[in-house]
């Protein structure tokens, strides 16, 4: 019991921001759109909006590695501050992933998004960095997978750093989730070679690590599992964990625990300079090292735009306007 009342106390003081790290509200971000707001947790599993249809990645009879919270019942809860002037939403103590199929609407293009939350590993933002993105998603005539990946896993320290875990659980979702919608691309009346994912934060480093690795920590399960987890294309939105800050302030280079493919897939980026939570370093660092590796990359910086904005319009220019270079970008890449 004690176990899990300091993982809840943690959940509840990382969860200020939804973010891959805890922190606060950016002090430069319009006051009327970060305000504080208490916070609110309750036992349940979530459950998606009408239009979605939630699937298992795994049979029930698969055992799973469990979360740092063991078999904790599954929690939902808002988190804080407001974000564009609304609460946004989070699960946590997930033991069975899931992902959420949205259709498109309207016209069928074919393609796919896997959507991927951040909360800091330890929680997903449903919400702010899930659903609603989902629905731009399938505005576009795009299939949605929103994933709900096992938390909380906390990252050990060692010497006073962080270090990342040797198995990480949302990599082995995020993977599963990619192979489900390959194999079941005719059902999902989707193109198997054009599936791609966006991450926020945490999430965002889960798709830079499913962009470089083909291999899986976990035992092959079925016909899935025989499918390329790597996507398509990749969005990665005010992404960290990736920056050896040990180096230096001017120094951009990786964390020893991150692998660079040349075989990774065109990748847009999107971040904030004034990111408090994750430094701006962080996205160039990966920038680079994929144009290193002869990947294209793209990346749309701006001044202000603070951490975890997802996709609500806010007086900062960045939450208005990388939707649409977000789509001006499928099109280049012939998703669109």
């Amino acid at each position: 019991m004690l176990r899990h009342f300091n993982l809840a106390t943690s959940l509840l003081l990382c969860l200020g921001v939804a973010g891959s790290a805890c922190g606060q509200a950016n002090e430069n971000e319009t006051p009327s759109e970060r305000i504080d707001v208490p916070k609110v947790e309750k036992e349940g599993v979530w459950e998606p909006d009408e239009g979605g249809t939630q699937i298992p990645l795994w049979p029930a009879n698969v055992p799973l590695a469990e979360p740092d919270s063991g078999a904790h019942p599954e929690y939902t809860g808002n988190g804080s501050p407001l974000v564009g002037g609304r609460k946004w939403h989070w699960a946590t103590y997930i033991t069975r992933p899931t992902m959420t199929i949205y259709r498109p609407k309207g016209r069928n293009t074919g393609a796919a998004m896997l959507v991927i939350p951040g909360g800091g590993f330890y929680a997903v933002a449903t919400d702010l960095e899930g659903t609603e993105v989902c629905d731009w998603v399938t505005r576009q005539g795009m299939t949605c997978a929103m994933l709900k990946y096992r938390t909380p896993q906390v990252w050990p320290r060692v010497d006073g750093k962080q270090q990342r875990p040797k198995i990480l659980l949302g990599l082995e979702d995020a993977q599963r989730a990619i192979s489900l919608l390959r194999e079941r691309a005719a059902t999902y009346g989707i193109d198997p070679h054009r599936i791609g994912a966006i991450g926020f934060s945490a999430g965002a480093y889960l798709v830079i690590n499913m962009s470089n690795t083909l291999e899986r920590t976990y035992p092959l399960t079925d016909a899935a599992d025989q499918q390329s987890p790597r996507p398509d294309f990749a969005v990665v939105a005010y992404n960290a964990r990736v920056l050896d800050n040990s180096k230096g302030r001017n120094s951009l280079e990786l964390q020893p625990w991150v692998e660079i493919s040349p075989k990774a897939p065109p990748t847009l980026i999107i971040h904030a300079m004034n990111d408090s939570v994750d430094d701006v370093r962080e996205p160039m660092a990966y920038a680079l090292a994929l144009n290193d590796a002869g990947v294209p990359v793209d990346m749309r910086l701006y001044a202000k735009g603070g951490h975890a904005f997802g996709l609500r319009p806010t007086a900062d220019p960045i939450t208005r306007r990388w939707p649409q270079h977000l789509e001006e970008w499928l099109r280049d890449m012939k998703v669109l």
